[in-house]
């Protein structure tokens, strides 16, 4: 029961036409198009003038207040100033640890031990996994019982000796009423909590820069817990401490307001750096990386920046060409290290690869990139299923996501693979004359701005441009159309490798969405006899009466195969993008405006393509671009 692709069956009954996909785009004053076009022209004369091409499109669009639109353009600074002014209230930390009743029990050996509240807090966040396959893997049990150790009196230590006589059951239970409880919580309750949420929001959510009010990102301190990282990480079960004041450095202007640390607290520094965007950072205990409380999404800087990242992706389309030629003559180069690095390079161009950045050995799980591929990760095959000239790819890539492909290269790449290959053991590295800071080097002598990330945002953004034209049929409904632009979407994640494990649910919601295609095709079954029995009985009587009937029924046949339809759509997109995650590469990789400019040309409502976050972060773009938008 699943719906055919649409670019073999389509769907000729009618446009859909449901209330909720009406769609009326917002009103924008525009030039005039003689003096648009001109201003259009010198912009691509001159991509100095980037920026002043942002603010002219901004300024052209009367849904954002004229103030907001002043603050932005008064706010650019040519010096690396980020802001002249900023001010906030700082972090909102965890709440403190609060202990449990007396009747939720640990046991050790069988026998009921009470645990002092350090212990006590530590063992909660592993009682609380206990469902979840990470509390039966032998390192994360190893990390926990080690850093839970350093947590115990000595007293405890010297009784607690062995994991596996540990009991968290109790515990368990008990964290599982409570989480039932509070989904049982009447509408008052959850009310009160919403409110207290929106009020926390409102004091702590929004800084003032630049006299701009700004939302902020991520203002709540993450709670401590147990670590637990991507794949097999070496640090999985680690403690993660519970962040304090002490910790904490702050980063506002000299003549603000500054926040206050809680009584009885200091902050570790107060900074005034204005030549960087983030309000509070501090230094996690696990990996020793610094964390930031950056600006929403949706704030000027970010919305600027992310609009620049795309810019330079367009400004990589018009050297491509010349780059690619380059490497090619590269692969014939009488000096090793250059021709490593140009079959590096034709990897992070063809296949989307990441570069892959040096790391402390042991620190983190076994990762790589193009640039660390070992020997073992690559097989080569002069000839295999009728195709030359085929390597084989089999590494772990970002997040411990497996990276496996099998694809023909060019000859002189595949007789470059076999030169680097001679005389290596499988762990020794592919490329040995080459690392991250020579390639991002090599790229910047190429083009200014230019790293493997843009290669990746610019093959990603033209996948998905090109996907799209081949896709959409003009004659296809809108769910149809929405088919198709995951379809393309889809086609983008899998070049960039973006992959997920299929939800725990997925099974069970798949069976009730199919519940729900045989039910409707039921209905769909009666309102089609129905309607038959209609034709009947005009024909016999040729009344008016009768003649409506048979105009209720084929109504009620079309409404019902529409949502038939639509059903059948939902299916084939879940099982389709079942393992793959196709959010990664449309928040961070696709260029929105091509997103934007397919909705607006085939009069899709933007809302069935991004939700009201996504929106926000991309309201330039929603903005910016016109049906006509080319990449």
């Amino acid at each position: 029961g699943f719906y055919p692709s649409p670019k073999h069956n389509k769907s000729s009954k009618r446009e859909c036409d449901d209330e909720e996909f009406e769609y009326k785009p917002k009103k924008v004053k525009t030039e005039n198009d003689k003096k648009a076009k001109k201003r259009k022209q010198e912009y691509e004369e001159d991509e100095d003038d980037e920026v002043c091409y942002f603010f002219f499109f901004l300024h052209m669009n009367f849904c954002i207040p004229p103030q907001v639109l002043l603050a932005w353009e008064e706010e650019r600074y040519t010096d690396g100033s980020k802001w002249r002014f900023l001010e906030h209230k700082g972090p909102v930390f965890a709440p403190p640890y609060e202990p449990l009743p007396d009747n939720v029990r640990f046991f050790y050996d069988g026998k009921n031990m009470k645990l002092s509240a350090p212990a006590e807090e530590v063992a909660t966040f592993f009682a609380k996994m206990l469902d979840h396959e990470y509390t039966t893997k032998d390192i994360f049990r190893k990390n926990f019982f080690k850093d839970w150790r350093k947590e115990m009196t000595p007293e405890e230590k010297s009784k607690l000796t062995d994991l596996n006589k540990c009991n968290f059951s109790e515990m368990n239970e008990y964290f599982k009423a409570q989480s039932e409880a509070k989904k049982q919580m009447s509408k008052e309750e959850k009310q009160k909590i919403k409110e207290e949420n929106e009020r926390v929001l409102q004091e702590y959510g929004y800084c003032i820069m630049d006299n701009h009010k700004e939302r902020i990102g991520n203002f709540r301190i993450e709670p401590p817990g147990l670590f637990r990282g991507r794949g097999d990480h070496p640090k999985m079960g680690m403690l993660k401490r519970r962040i304090r004041p002490e910790d904490i450095i702050i980063n506002c202007s000299k003549d603000s307001k500054q926040p206050k640390p809680p009584p009885g607290t200091r902050w570790k520094e107060v900074r005034h750096d204005n030549k960087v965007t983030w309000l509070v950072s501090w230094t996690e205990n696990i990996q020793g990386s610094i964390k930031y409380i950056m600006l929403n999404p949706s704030s000027r800087i970010k919305g600027e920046k992310d609009w620049q990242k795309y810019e330079t992706a367009r400004r990589l389309k018009k050297c491509v060409d010349r780059i690619r030629a380059q490497y090619r003559d590269d692969w014939k180069s009488k000096e090793m290290r250059i021709r490593q690095r140009a079959v590096a390079l034709y990897f992070i161009d063809k296949l989307a690869l990441r570069a892959g950045n040096e790391k402390e050995e042991g620190e983190t799980a076994d990762t790589v990139g193009c640039c660390s591929l070992r020997v073992e990760h690559i097989k080569l095959y002069p000839k295999i299923d009728e195709q030359e000239y085929v390597v084989e790819f089999d590494f772990l890539g970002k997040d411990s996501i497996r990276y496996y492909n099998k694809i023909p290269v060019e000859k002189r790449v595949f007789k470059n693979l076999q030169l680097f290959l001679e005389n290596k053991q499988p762990e020794d590295d592919l490329f040995d004359r080459l690392n991250t800071s020579i390639l991002n080097k090599h790229l910047q002598e190429l083009m200014d701005g230019l790293t493997a990330k843009v290669f990746r945002t610019y093959n990603a953004s033209i996948t998905l441009q090109q996907q799209l034209k081949e896709l959409t049929c003009p004659d296809d409904s809108i769910p149809a159309k929405i088919l198709s632009y995951n379809r393309a979407n889809r086609a983008v994640a899998i070049l960039c490798n973006h992959q997920r494990a299929p939800p725990k649910t997925f099974e069970k919601s798949m069976q009730n969405l199919q519940t729900k295609i045989d039910e409707k095709q039921k209905q769909l079954s009666t309102a089609r006899k129905q309607l038959k029995t209609a034709k009947a009985d005009h024909k016999a009587s040729h009344d008016d009466k009768s003649k409506k009937a048979v105009e209720v029924k084929r109504k009620a046949v079309q409404r019902i195969e529409e949502q038939l339809m639509k059903l059948q759509v939902q299916a084939t997109d879940r099982e389709e993008n079942k393992q793959i995650a196709l959010g990664t590469s449309k928040l961070n990789y696709l260029d929105p405006r091509i997103s934007v400019a397919w909705c607006k040309k085939w009069g899709i409502p933007v809302e069935k393509i991004y939700n009201k976050t996504q929106r926000e972060k991309f309201a330039w773009a929603i903005d910016m671009a016109e049906d006509d938008y080319e990449f």
